[in-house]
C-alpha cells in the first residue's frame, strides 16, 4: 500500500478537493462510506469558488491527504481568534472511509491550529440527526457545549435541505 502524505492544498488541487468533498457527503456515491449526508440534503457540499476562496484566506486552510497521485481525503482548518480554531469538511474517499484516516486528518488538524494559529482549543459544528458521528467525535475528546447554529436555509450554496429541522450542535476539544 502507498504512504499517505498529508500537505496544504494548492490551487490547482481545487477540482479533485470539489469532486472528493461531493463524493464524500452527497448523492448515492457517498452511500458507499459511513459520513453521508444524503438522508438530509441534496445539492452541493461546496463548489470551486467556494473552495478558491479558502486557499486565498490567511486565516483558513485545506489540508489534504495524497495515496501516490491520487487524493483520499481533506480537511479544512480555520482561525476564530481568541485562541479557537475551526476544522469542517472532513471528507475521505467513501470506500477508504472507517480505515483510520479521517483521525489521521483529525490530528493534523489539531497540530496545524496549534502551530499556525495559536489555537487552545477547536470547534467543530454537526448535524444533531447524525448520531454515529457525534459519537465519534466524542471518542476522539469532543465534548457537546450545549451552544448550536443555524443551517442556512435559502442558501443553496450550503445543500437543498430535505427536511425542516435541521441545525448544527457545536463540539469542542482542548487542545494540549
Amino acid at each position: 500500500m502507498t504512504e499517505i502524505t498529508i500537505r496544504d492544498a494548492a490551487a490547482a488541487d481545487i477540482p479533485a478537493l470539489h469532486a472528493l468533498i461531493e463524493s464524500a457527503y452527497r448523492g448515492e456515491a457517498s452511500r458507499a462510506g459511513w459520513t453521508t449526508e444524503a438522508d438530509l440534503l441534496d445539492g452541493q457540499r461546496t463548489d470551486p469558488d467556494d473552495l478558491a476562496g479558502i486557499l486565498a484566506d490567511p486565516k483558513q486552510a485545506l489540508l489534504t491527504a495524497w495515496r501516490g497521485e491520487d487524493l483520499v481525503g481533506c480537511v479544512l482548518i480555520a482561525d476564530r481568534g481568541e485562541g479557537t480554531g475551526y476544522f469542517g469538511m472532513l471528507s475521505i474517499r467513501p470506500t477508504l472511509q472507517g480505515g483510520g484516516l479521517g483521525r489521521r486528518l483529525v490530528n493534523a488538524a489539531h497540530a496545524a491550529l496549534t502551530d499556525r494559529f495559536g489555537a487552545r482549543r477547536v470547534r467543530i459544528s454537526v448535524f444533531p440527526q447524525r448520531e454515529t458521528l457525534i459519537a465519534w467525535y466524542e471518542r476522539l475528546g469532543y465534548r457537546r457545549t450545549g451552544d448550536t447554529l443555524p443551517f442556512p436555509y435559502g442558501d443553496p450554496r450550503f445543500g437543498l435541505p430535505k427536511r425542516d429541522d435541521l441545525h448544527f450542535i457545536v463540539m469542542q476539544h482542548e487542545l494540549a
